[in-house]
């Protein structure tokens, strides 16, 4: 049986399970080229001028009678550039807590973030993929991403070249 959620947007108080969610990302994957944990004060911050830039953020939170942290997924909108041209383009975010992946959390996240951006007026989604990240790749494609581009050996991870991929929606 899956285990239920809701999708929500998100609150301050998140943050700390935001956090562990993404650093566990940064030291075990390819979905983040960070190489470094980051701090709840930074995650704070990256809140709070989301907030302020009107960029949504989305959580998965769990029936509060299952174990564990009560936030198991999350989604965001970002800004894509700083330039004043790029203001109707975002890009977009998505981590799974291990052990809530592969249960459709992902195909939960990204609608309420996709009636995000066009509610905000944005024109064009961009989610920027490790090219080995098939589920990602095809989770994106079922939800109307087209692969724009593909850059080899733009990151470096774990000791190897990566490759990435763009994908797009446009709103």
């Amino acid at each position: 049986m899956k285990p239920t959620v809701t999708i929500r947007p998100a609150r301050r108080d998140d943050c700390p399970d935001i956090l562990e969610i993404y650093n566990e990302a940064v030291l075990n994957s390819t979905a983040s080229y960070d190489y470094e944990p980051s701090t709840l004060e930074r995650r704070i911050e990256w809140f709070d001028s989301h907030r302020q830039g009107n960029y949504a953020i989305w959580v998965a939170e769990k029936e509060s009678g299952q174990a564990g942290h009560r936030v198991v997924g999350w989604s965001s909108l970002n800004p894509y550039h700083d330039r004043p041209g790029y203001r109707f383009t975002a890009g977009n975010s998505i981590y799974v807590a291990p052990g809530w992946r592969g249960q459709g959390l992902g195909n939960q996240l990204i609608p309420p973030l996709i009636t995000s951006a066009r509610e905000r007026g944005l024109h064009a989604i961009i989610a920027v993929i490790d090219a080995g990240n098939e589920v990602s790749l095809r989770l994106h494609a079922r939800h109307g991403f087209e692969r724009v581009a593909y850059f080899r050996e733009v990151g470096f991870k774990f000791g190897r070249w990566l490759d990435v991929i763009d994908m797009q929606l446009l709103l």
